[in-house]
């Protein structure tokens, strides 16, 4: 079992509803979220610490990305 420590970053790939609510919990439990989208207009980037717009595909934005987190999870319905 991870234990993440106040602070940490939780990765979201997806930025959807889903994406919201889990970034909106996190911070109640003083963690921060990034989110990752190829949508410019995604819900949870409005909530969120930082956000990345770029494709799926682009291999450096989701190493970039990656590197700024200490846990990645994905929402996608």
């Amino acid at each position: 079992m991870i234990m993440l420590k106040p602070g940490s970053t939780i990765g979201i790939l997806g930025g959807g509803q889903l994406g919201r609510m889990l970034a909106q919990a996190a911070a109640q439990l003083g963690l921060q979220c990034h989110v990752f989208s190829s949508e410019a207009d995604a819900c949870s980037f409005q909530v969120v610490q930082r956000a990345t717009l770029a494709d799926f595909s682009d291999q450096a934005a989701l190493e970039k990305f990656a590197r700024d987190c200490d846990v990645i999870t994905y929402e996608f319905e």
